[in-house]
């Protein structure tokens, strides 16, 4: 099964391919290619079998892909469900560390009300939240490394045997 946005990168821009070729590169179904001719993927002429240059096709997989991106401005996290930068409710945020350098955003989704989260750089916290009211929480407890470990009585009864 392939993804919704194949990697442009496994194309070799000096080489010709035909639909099954594509298909098969990809891991996609040959109507999903011949969709993309119909969305504007340029085959070399108009003669069967149809061929397509290596380097018109990564361009306009990469093209496709630029499309699809949906950046956040400062002041908005991505919400999965809704597929869309949102301003997270109330324009309250909490900011939790996961290190010393980085940490994440969450907040609540104005839609569908659900957990937005960002991961963000320490240093870049005041460009990302823009005018967002930022709640600094305390990081979770680590697991801490417990040094009375289970004794394993097979190997001392071997050696006394």
């Amino acid at each position: 099964m392939g993804t919704r946005h194949p990697n442009y990168r496994l194309v070799k821009i000096h080489r010709t391919y035909t639909v099954d070729e594509i298909a098969r590169l990809f891991g996609i179904h040959p109507n999903t290619v011949r969709a993309w001719r119909k969305q504007g993927l340029e085959p070399i002429d108009e003669r069967r079998p149809a061929l397509f240059k290596g380097l018109i096709l990564a361009q306009f997989l990469r093209a496709r892909r630029q499309k699809a991106k949906r950046p956040c401005s400062p002041g908005e996290i991505y919400c999965l469900p809704c597929r869309r930068p949102k301003r997270p409710l109330s324009g309250i945020v909490e900011y939790s560390p996961s290190s010393p350098t980085v940490g994440n955003l969450r907040g609540i989704c104005p839609t569908c009300h659900r957990a937005i989260h960002r991961h963000v750089n320490r240093a870049k916290l005041c460009v990302v939240t823009g005018d967002l009211e930022v709640t600094l929480t305390a990081p979770a407890p680590r697991l801490l490394e417990t040094y009375d470990l289970p004794v394993n009585c097979e190997l001392e009864s071997e050696e006394a045997a």
